[in-house]
């Protein structure tokens, strides 16, 4: 394990809008570093500027679309022009596209995996270069999922971007190593983001996903309220950190996550089976019971 000692002095979040990007962008300001928070939603990004600001730290907004690799090169120029070579990126920026396989059709694959792998592949490629022609390494940060370390039936197309976004770090941590570049996988569990209030669902019954979300949106509320809630975005910015810190290959966050981590290694047979019982049938059965409860 690397120790860096060195503190970010430029960081580069997508999806920085909100969330778990909008907890990053915050936490690597309240660090010291100058954080270009970049969204496809320029109005969250500045949000998320406005905050970090508020707190006497530094950070710009900006606007990408991380399907676009056009857009990424003309980013990576922008980035170097006014602030120079990042000392860190978190591709961050991601979505949700759920249902059982024989119901999604192309378009959702094609959604899906373009935000999800290729836009970390159009980050990893623009932002990697600029690193490694800077000549002072840097680190990379790729948000993955527990998705990735355990498979999930009715989330096929999502589990199979977070797992090449892993496979993707871990196939990049190799050639950019020597160049003095860490590239990281952070693979969290269930955090309260807003990934699920845009999912898209396919073969599921609208009105039970449309109740889910209202219930779900108020546990959320419930859970901001504590001290300390145990699903926050803040963890996996923490994590972040940690990975570039200690230049991490592989970052579960919380429980189930860790738990698919080490399954996966001593019982993958286990692993395998602990995903099995989110298939859409069983999910709208559990769906419709849990509003059923909800409404007495």
């Amino acid at each position: 394990m690397k120790l860096n000692s060195r503190q970010p002095r430029v960081v580069v979040v997508t999806g920085a809008g909100s969330g778990i990007g909008r907890a990053t962008a915050i936490r690597f300001a309240r660090a010291g570093a100058h954080v270009v928070a970049s969204d496809l939603d320029l109005d969250t990004a500045s949000s998320t500027v406005a905050m970090i600001r508020a707190k006497g730290h530094n950070a710009s907004p900006a606007q990408l679309d991380v399907t676009d690799p056009e857009a990424w090169e003309q980013f990576a120029l922008d980035v170097h022009a006014e602030y120079g070579v990042p000392d860190v990126l978190v591709n961050n920026a991601g979505i949700m596209v759920g249902g059982a396989f024989v119901d999604l059709e192309p378009k959702d694959w094609d959604l899906q995996l373009r935000v999800n792998l290729m836009g970390v592949v159009h980050g990893c490629r623009t932002f990697g270069k600029l690193m490694i022609d800077g000549g002072a390494g840097g680190h990379i940060v790729n948000i993955a999922s527990a998705a990735a370390l355990t498979p999930i039936a009715t989330f096929p197309a999502y589990s199979v971007s977070k797992a090449g976004v892993k496979m993707l770090s871990e196939c990049l941590r190799l050639e950019f190593g020597p160049k003095g570049i860490g590239v990281s996988a952070i693979c969290p569990g269930v955090i309260n983001t807003n990934i699920g209030k845009h999912a898209t669902l396919v073969g599921v019954d609208d009105e039970l996903v449309q109740r889910g979300l209202q219930i779900s949106e108020q546990i959320q509320e419930f859970a901001a309220k504590l001290p300390f809630s145990p699903m926050s975005p803040d963890l996996v910015a923490r994590a972040a950190q940690r990975a570039v810190r200690y230049d991490l290959a592989v970052v579960p966050v919380r429980t189930e996550a860790w738990l698919g981590y080490f399954m996966g290694r001593i019982a993958p047979g286990v692993n395998r089976n602990m995903g099995r019982a989110f298939t859409t049938d069983r999910l709208e059965a559990l769906g419709a019971r849990i509003l059923i409860g909800a409404d007495r």
